[in-house]
């Protein structure tokens, strides 16, 4: 019998390299060996404030990028968290046995509410309860995690054990994390030492799921690289951007880094960079192509996210019973 996957990319627009090869590219491997659920979680978006038009559209593209990216639907369950209510049902039961302890010491709350936490709503605090029910409510065996996710995952592990010890059951499947090793982190183009993100200032700092090839390249042409050393090698304390690079590159040729680094231990930076720009246009134009393609089918896009929403919610709804029956609620 398959594993179950529950993944998920919050709709906030400005997917970038990053969250390509560092996710979703591995998700789409992921899709041959396990049953996988591909979440977009409006629900935890919101613990920013959004535009609503712009949600909706963040929604759509997501969707579409997933799709573009090679991951199938007819796979696959592919939908949009706030359509399925018993995420919402399963973070209130799980809130209930959830002390106030464990949330306080989640790195992220605290990173992002920073001194203004007197002043930060409720959603941020307790979004860690949301996404172990995320995770709980289809019995997933396996998470897809990276480094800055692995303490949200731990959180709901614990929750689950907690649960099945006091309500002497074994309910609750405690998921474990699936670490790729070879998934790569990438970092900023700007500065090697911080992690590429959609958020950060500059938009040459990252490559957006949705550049086109000229913008691509300008972008690896402007990229920092340091001047202080002949031939391109590995080293991420003394050269963090050409090593970022390497890992990039290294990613989209399906090689691993010292392959790339013997690849290009002879070249200039210039040279370099073009070939990291040559690579990531030929592997990245045709999502990016398709994405455009599929946002101009919205009923398209809509089919897929009820069609996953409604097999979502079957099993999820399966699963809430017996939680609702262990905790002694009355339904009908």
């Amino acid at each position: 019998m398959k594993g179950q996957i529950f993944s998920g990319a919050q709709p906030t627009g400005n997917l970038h390299l990053g969250n390509y090869l560092g996710a979703i590219k591995q998700w789409v491997a992921l899709q041959e060996e396990y049953d996988c659920i591909f979440c977009i979680v409006d629900m935890h978006a919101i613990t920013i404030t959004q535009n609503a038009d712009e949600l909706r559209h963040n929604t759509r593209e997501i969707a579409a990028t997933y799709i573009a990216a090679g991951i199938d639907p007819k796979k696959n369950i592919i939908y949009n968290q706030s359509m399925v209510k018993q995420h919402a049902e399963l973070a209130w039961i799980l809130g209930c046995n959830t002390p106030m302890g464990w949330l306080s010491r989640m790195t992220q709350f605290k990173d992002k509410a920073g001194k203004n936490r007197d002043n930060a709503m409720l959603g941020l605090f307790s979004y860690p309860v949301l996404m172990a029910a995320d995770i709980l409510l289809f019995n997933t065996s396996h998470v897809p995690v990276g480094e800055d996710q692995k303490q949200h995952l731990e959180l709901a592990r614990e929750i689950a054990t907690s649960f099945n010890h006091h309500y002497k059951t074994e309910a609750f499947v405690v998921p474990e994390p699936l670490i790729k090793q070879e998934a790569a982190r990438v970092m900023s183009l700007r500065d090697g030492t911080e992690k590429m993100s959609k958020s950060a200032e500059s938009d040459l700092s990252r490559i957006n799921l949705s550049d086109d090839a000229e913008t691509i390249a300008k972008k690896f042409k402007k990229a920092k690289a340091d001047m202080e050393f002949d031939g391109i090698f590995y080293d991420k304390e003394k050269r963090p951007e050409i090593s970022n690079l390497l890992t990039i590159y290294a990613a989209l040729a399906d090689i691993s880094i010292r392959q790339a680094a013997t690849q290009f231990a002879k070249s200039g930076n210039g040279d370099f960079k073009q070939s990291v720009a040559d690579l990531a246009v030929e592997k990245l134009s045709p999502i990016t192509n398709e994405v455009k393609h599929l946002m101009n089918d919205v009923a398209y896009l809509d089919s897929i996210l009820k069609d996953g929403a409604e097999k979502a919610a079957e099993k999820a709804e399966k699963n809430l019973k017996t939680i609702k029956d262990i905790i002694g609620f009355v339904y009908f």
